[in-house]
């Protein structure tokens, strides 16, 4: 099968935020300090390693589809969607934040991209559906750190919210 531009277009997109995730989760591993600095430095890693693998595999999936993958850091830096993760040390509730930030907006490119790689590719459709499926479930996992409990009168709002 030889891939259109559109479809080439698409999963390198999804390619350079998966680069860069995995990039920025190791530099948010490496310099995180504070509460719970144990547990989140660890869960980086499995993040890390699990985005490193999708990429990966995205990037096989591209080379199947006669297609080249281009992970070079110049075209990962130029067209990424995600923004720069701040340098130095950063406290964890704030890393937190950034990473969820992160693991949204490569969800949300993937969402992007979805229907028109599904009209053209089915099976690579169905790889973005295991990295959502996944990167959302770290999003969960990781901003559960800085959340707090909604009380029964904010559940009970939400509720008669979507009620109405």
């Amino acid at each position: 099968m030889h891939v259109s531009e559109t479809l080439r277009t698409n999963l390198q997109s999804v390619l350079v935020d998966l680069i860069a995730l995995h990039l920025q989760g190791k530099q948010a591993h490496w310099n995180i300090v504070g509460p719970n600095f144990r547990d989140l430095h660890l869960q980086l890693d499995e993040i890390v390693g699990e985005v490193r693998e999708f990429s990966d595999q995205l990037a096989e999936r591209l080379r199947a589809l006669n297609a080249q993958p281009d992970g070079r850091i110049e075209t990962v830096t130029a067209t990424t969607h995600l923004p720069s993760f701040p340098a130095g040390e950063v406290l964890t509730t704030d890393a937190i934040s950034l990473i969820t930030e992160r693991l949204n907006l490569t969800v949300e490119n993937m969402r992007v991209v979805h229907d028109d790689v599904d009209e053209e590719d089915p099976t690579s459709a169905d790889i973005l559906h295991l990295f959502i499926e996944k990167l959302e479930q770290y999003a969960w996992m990781v901003s559960a750190e800085n959340r707090q409990p909604q009380s029964a009168a904010q559940t009970q709002a939400q509720a008669q919210a979507q009620r109405a």
